[in-house]
């Protein structure tokens, strides 16, 4: 029970940390600003629901992918662990990685045109469910049987509630933290992001070479 624990604790904060939901609601803000208040509500419900469905659909065929394109967990630690590496390295600078931001220009193009959805691209994807966020889930997922998918199912879930809370009262939060506590938080859940993904990357070599030594024995 202890460990079950420890686990999901692990697996959420993880998950917190990728996605920091206090500084991506300074994001859909500036996203919705041309919303009314029941818009914004729609679109951070839509958002959240499609980036669930996505890590959720990681999380379940993993194990599935992995056969069908012949990866091994060892590889999926070590390049996820370089991922979230990356995505905390650029956060600790005080900057976004694009690999969870959406370019200016893309920005400037999606929000040209009325009307234009922004629930789906850019914040389900890249900001909400990017890269790193799908290869945590994976690595979480696929390092035991049908309770750490579980784990990781609900601990996803659990943050995107906290996630579409933030964004329901995106303003106060915001103007309650100004930019200082946004520049605090994101460099804060920036070092964590660094620690998870070097563990990712040691516990994936540590794992090659005991794969390794197996097949060479």
């Amino acid at each position: 029970m202890h460990d079950l624990l420890t686990v999901s604790v692990t697996v959420f904060m993880g998950f917190f940390a990728i996605m920091n939901p206090i500084a991506n609601t300074a994001v859909f803000i500036g996203l919705t600003s041309d919303q009314t208040h029941q818009q914004q509500k729609a679109t951070a419900f839509k958002a959240l629901l499609t980036a669930f469905c996505i890590v959720a659909a990681f999380s379940l065929l993993g194990k599935g992918i992995f056969h069908a394109f012949g990866i091994t967990l060892p590889a999926l630690r070590i390049s996820g662990g370089i991922l979230v590496f990356l995505v905390g390295y650029h956060m600790l600078q005080g900057s976004s990685s694009s690999m969870h931001s959406h370019q200016e220009e893309d920005s400037q193009n999606n929000t040209s045109s009325e009307g234009q959805d922004v629930a789906i691209s850019p914040l389900a994807l890249p900001i909400l469910a990017g890269p790193g966020t799908i290869a945590t889930a994976m690595n979480y997922s696929a390092a035991g049987g049908f309770l750490s998918i579980a784990v990781t199912i609900s601990a996803f879930a659990l943050l995107c509630l906290i996630s579409l809370i933030c964004f329901i009262y995106g303003q106060k939060l915001v103007s309650l933290l100004g930019v200082n506590g946004l520049g605090i938080v994101t460099r804060l859940m920036g070092l964590i992001l660094t620690v998870i993904g070097m563990q990712m990357g040691i516990q994936g070599i540590h794992d090659a070479i005991a794969l390794f030594d197996h097949l060479t024995k």
